[in-house]
């Protein structure tokens, strides 16, 4: 078995621990430098192909809707959304 097929399945088993499924409350104070470089990332982790013997395999339709409401609602906390959909147009435009 491969190391990445290997990783996949403890994730996936980890995920399936009984409680991880319950919201949790977390304080968190970070830049929003750091806001936008972690919806950059979760943007580009969604978008990636679900290969089966990847991480991203193992997450369900529900999970990746989660984190992508996550990454909205930081943007939003902090005022970000108009600059980041403005960044997205640039990409966007440059890969066309």
């Amino acid at each position: 078995m491969s190391e990445k097929n290997y990783a996949a399945k403890v994730f996936d088993t980890v995920l399936s621990i009984p409680g991880m499924s319950e919201m949790v409350r977390i304080d968190l104070k970070i830049s929003r430098k750091n806001v936008l470089l972690l919806s950059h990332f979760i943007e580009i982790g969604v978008l990636m192909e679900k290969d089966e013997g990847s991480l991203m395999g193992s997450i369900s339709e529900e999970g990746l809707s989660d984190l992508k409401n996550l990454s909205q609602e930081c943007l939003q906390k902090a005022g970000l959304i108009e600059l980041n959909q403005k960044l997205l147009s640039f990409s966007q435009d440059s890969s066309s």
